[in-house]
């Protein structure tokens, strides 16, 4: 299996609206049952990078592949605990 597909290709297959290329089948299942802090909704930045990654590659990453690369490359989600404080919280 190769995750190098073309967003026209994964139209195809009929995945662009199923996990992992989108997340909103799980979160309208959520929402419907009323689990929806159980859902794991990446960060808008996410999005951003796949976008640009497909302007620059023209292959279509599945979310999950891209937020693990921005992981990887340094990336953290501003809503993940332990984060850094800013100089200003410091103070007292």
């Amino acid at each position: 299996m190769t995750i190098l597909k073309t967003r026209q290709e994964v139209e195809k297959e009929g995945k662009l609206n199923v996990f992992p290329y989108s997340v909103v089948s799980e979160v309208y299942e959520a929402m419907h049952n009323n689990t929806l802090d159980s859902v794991h909704m990446p960060h808008s930045d996410v999005y951003f990078v796949r976008v640009a990654l497909e302007k620059h590659t023209g292959y279509w990453f599945p979310l999950d592949v891209v937020e693990a690369a921005m992981k990887l490359e340094g990336w953290r989600d501003k809503k993940q605990k332990g984060k850094k404080k800013r100089y200003h919280e410091e103070q007292p």
